[in-house]
């Protein structure tokens, strides 16, 4: 038995994960499975450099696969999730529901 308190479960959200962007080409990318950029775009608000620049944060963490092909005459760009991008998100909304549970635990309690 230590002393130790519980951590916070603050504490245990991916700062790569976290960003409000990324979380939301991860949702969408474990909703959809497969993804083409052009509609990540549109449905995040986004601009396809800023689109850009945080897929490469999740690519290089090895959380979603980029696929780059043709469409018909079109270039068309895919991703998907990985394993690890699968298990980050869901790690992250685990994390998600403590912190949530802990508010409502402690708005709950009489003030003292």
């Amino acid at each position: 038995m230590t002393d130790q308190p519980e951590q916070h479960p603050a504490t245990g959200l991916d700062d790569v994960v976290h960003q409000r962007v990324r979380l939301g080409i991860l949702t969408v990318a474990h909703q959809a499975r497969r993804v083409e950029f052009g509609f990540l775009r549109k449905a995040l608000g986004l601009t396809a450099g800023n689109l850009s620049q945080h897929l490469s944060v999740l690519e290089k963490a090895g959380l979603v696969e980029i696929e780059k092909g043709y469409e018909g005459k079109r270039a068309r760009t895919w991703l998907s999730l990985t394993p690890a991008g699968e298990r980050a998100l869901q790690d992250e909304v685990t994390q998600l529901k403590r912190l949530i549970h802990q508010i409502e635990q402690g708005s709950s309690a009489p003030e003292s």
